[in-house]
């Protein structure tokens, strides 16, 4: 046989031409291929699909399962604390929030335009859940995405300035499609810490999305955030041409213990 020639497809046998489609699969890097290339011959077979019809089954196969991977790895990437969905969400605790903006915010539009969001109210009120399945949501639809509280980004922060690599990490966080930053306004923050998280925001300003969730309304930041002036231009990029959620000050967290025990009493 002359180099380059193929034999043809009648002289292999059919453990020969599993082998072959397992090395090639290998060659190609079509896990999901490799794992369902047997079981699909014999369906299409049983099916009577024409070759093009099995090879079509094969190769939509393995799209869908690297589609699946890459939305796995994104959310990884993320570093979610927790899965929260969007469907999961109990819109009727969060008057604010009507479901067509809702809808319109889990298209991830506000996010390629560059638009800040921003989501007030007291704990146990739906902040992170909304702030994790926005986040989530934007992962699967191909976003890069990441998730911190503003005490482990200011963390982040000062040590890559004591270690002389900030410039490298603001220009991290700023490549990213999303930054959903949590907790906003629960711990103080120094005025070098501070000054650090507010280069952040000015690299991202205009240009990439910041999601934020914190109990403080704007007139209270000025506590975590020390120097007044800072404060009013952290607020200002925040919510300059951005979307603001006030989630409300009661519980839903607490109602839902608050019945469960209730619930409970009655039965006994």
């Amino acid at each position: 046989m002359s180099a380059g020639q193929r034999p043809s497809m009648g002289q292999l046998s059919e453990p020969a031409a599993a082998a072959a489609i397992g090395a090639a699969c290998k060659t190609l890097y079509l896990t999901g291929a490799a794992q369902v290339a047997g079981s699909m011959a014999a369906e299409a077979a049983r099916q009577r699909l024409s070759h093009q019809g099995y090879l079509a089954e094969v190769l939509t196969y393995e799209c869908e399962e690297r589609d699946n991977r890459s939305r796995a790895r994104r959310i990884k990437e993320a570093k979610f604390p927790r899965s929260k969905r969007l469907e999961d969400l109990d819109l009727a605790q969060i008057p604010d929030l009507p479901p067509a903006t809702l809808t319109h915010l889990a298209t991830g539009a506000w996010i390629d335009a560059g638009e800040p969001l921003v989501l007030l109210g007291n704990s146990g009120t739906g902040k992170t859940h909304l702030l994790i399945g926005l986040g989530m949501a934007a992962a699967e639809q191909g976003r890069r995405v990441r998730y911190i509280t503003t005490a482990a980004l200011v963390n982040e922060l000062v040590e890559a300035a004591d270690n002389k690599e900030l410039s490298r990490l603001v220009a991290k966080y700023a490549r990213l499609d999303l930054l959903c930053l949590d907790e906003v306004g629960y711990v103080k923050l120094d005025t070098h810490g501070a000054e650090l998280l507010f280069q952040i925001i000015t690299a991202r300003e205009e240009r990439a999305s910041i999601a934020c969730a914190s109990n403080a309304p704007f007139s209270e930041w000025g506590q975590t955030f020390t120097d007044p002036r800072l404060a009013a231009a952290v607020v200002d990029r925040l919510t300059f041409r951005g979307h603001i959620i006030n989630t409300g000050t009661d519980s839903y967290r607490l109602k839902t213990t608050q019945q469960t025990i209730n619930n409970k009493s009655r039965q006994n």
